[in-house]
């Protein structure tokens, strides 16, 4: 287990794994308790993900999900993180404009203690305007969980070649904008590791296949205690652990070793 907790990791930090090669883990965070123990194993980036809607709230979609909920479960994960480096989302309808992303950003930053917000689409505008004042931007493309009533359906995004092109141009934009990370979710591998490839920034996938530079799942997910049917792309990492503390340091050296995903839970 990793016990380096002299300072937390920054961006620079997460961007030099990426040149090296080295793989990056993610888990989502929604309190105390659970983020020491993350931290505790090593994993590299928390994500206090809106999320947290469904697997602690019970709600059937992230959509009911405000910004003073995230800057409270942001709060209590930043006070029992050391090491890795924070990431909040910006919940639905809080990025409407480039005012009211950075707004609501500087909440996550300043009372939540988040180093970075995740949006999701292609808010370029947003994305540029938030970089410009200083608010560090992951972006998030593919399968977008606050558009699940125009997706009409949690599906895999990406197969048709518009579509697929369209994930390509998007990416780029993003990057141009500023984003410093980007997260690929539900996308088929082949192209999430195009895209991967084609940007300097590392890309986070989750159900994007092996070859992203980092992966991220539902913590609830695979420790296989959320309400919900565990997703395809997940694994229950319980199976073969004595204890929480164990699955996820299986998460976490599956992730650096390349062992997760593997093909069944790819697209």
């Amino acid at each position: 287990m990793n016990q380096l907790v002299d300072k937390p990791l920054s961006i620079n930090d997460i961007s030099a794994m990426k040149r090296r090669g080295e793989k990056i883990s993610c888990l989502t965070a929604y309190d105390a308790s659970f983020a020491a123990v993350l931290d505790k194993v090593g994993i590299d980036m928390l994500l206090v993900g809106d999320s947290l809607g469904m697997v602690v709230q019970g709600h059937s979609s992230t959509l009911p999900v405000t910004i003073e909920q995230m800057v409270y479960h942001t709060q209590c994960v930043s006070r029992a993180r050391k090491r890795a480096y924070l990431i909040a989302d910006l919940p639905f309808m809080t990025y409407s404009r480039p005012d009211i992303a950075a707004k609501n950003a500087a909440q996550l930053l300043q009372v939540g203690g988040a180093q970075m917000v995740k949006l999701e689409g292609a808010k370029v505008d947003c994305v540029r305007f938030l970089v410009e004042q200083g608010i560090p931007v992951c972006g998030h493309l593919g399968l977008l969980p606050q558009s699940i009533h125009q997706l009409g359906a949690y599906s895999v995004q990406g197969k048709q070649p518009e579509a697929a092109q369209k994930l390509r141009d998007d990416a780029q934009q993003l990057q141009r904008a500023g984003a410093s990370l980007l997260v690929l979710e539900c996308v088929p591998a082949a192209l999430a590791k195009e895209i991967s490839n084609g940007l300097t920034i590392p890309v986070i996938g989750i159900g994007a296949g092996v070859d992203c530079d980092g992966q991220v799942l539902v913590l609830y997910d695979m420790l296989d205690i959320g309400v919900g049917k565990r997703p395809r792309f997940s694994k229950n990492f319980m199976i073969g652990s004595k204890s929480v503390e164990d699955a996820i340091a299986a998460y976490h050296s599956a992730v650096k070793g390349t062992e997760f995903p593997a093909s069944e839970h790819s697209f």
